[in-house]
């Protein structure tokens, strides 16, 4: 009669404990600054990826019949998405009991802070042209643009102050300076849900992510 081994009719559970202690186990064996430093590598491949697919599909004639609706949605849309993410690392942190995740925090919001920059200027200088009389009558007639000024003004003094010596010479203040993160995130979210006229599964999808994120935040925030 064959014998039937163990592992052929371990309980699914056990299982899945088991391959996650492994995985665990696998990861602390290699050293924070190795983990960092391939994070970061790869942070900044996914960041460059949006670029260059824009430069490509702009050569190819391939941005569709508004090119420059394109790039703005593109640019606002992952400037949207460097946030989450940024906002995501300490949940993400306290899950997993990796400490060293906060280090790569700091990359994803100039990152954020890049893409936003890249989304205001394709509206000042491809939309308008820097034609500051018509983007003004455009303010005033869209609303929503002022909302996505007033996030991109936020995230000034963020970048300004995303450094060592900022960290030291602020200190308590620092973090109270960097909750502004919550506000550029409704602001954004505001201008995202006032831009789009028809079609709002993106603004839900990002709302409900932020809504997430700020509940599982929430026991961290109520601590500090």
């Amino acid at each position: 009669m064959a014998t039937m081994k163990w592992g052929s009719y371990m309980p699914a559970w056990i299982y899945r404990k088991t391959f996650s202690m492994g995985l665990s186990q696998r990861l602390s064996e290699i050293s924070p600054k190795t983990c960092i430093r391939w994070l970061k590598a790869m942070i900044w491949l996914g960041a460059l990826v949006p670029v260059l697919r824009l430069v490509y599909l702009g050569v190819s004639d391939g941005l569709g019949a508004n090119p420059v609706e394109f790039i703005e949605r593109s640019t606002g849309t992952w400037a949207l998405v460097f946030l989450l993410v940024s906002l995501s690392i300490t949940p993400l942190r306290q899950l997993t009991q990796q400490a060293w995740l906060i280090a790569v925090r700091r990359l994803l919001g100039l990152w954020m802070f890049a893409y936003a920059c890249l989304h205001v200027t394709s509206y000042l200088w491809l939309d308008y042209q820097f034609d500051w009389a018509d983007i003004v009558k455009d303010i005033i007639k869209h609303p929503y643009v002022l909302v996505g000024a007033a996030a991109l003004l936020l995230t000034v003094p963020l970048a300004a102050t995303s450094n060592q010596q900022a960290i030291r010479m602020l200190k308590q203040r620092w973090k109270s300076l960097h909750k502004l993160v919550y506000v550029i995130a409704i602001l954004a979210l505001l201008h995202f849900w006032w831009l789009v006229k028809k079609d709002v599964t993106e603004p839900v999808i990002y709302s409900v992510v932020f809504a997430l994120l700020i509940v599982l935040r929430w026991p961290l925030l109520s601590k500090k």
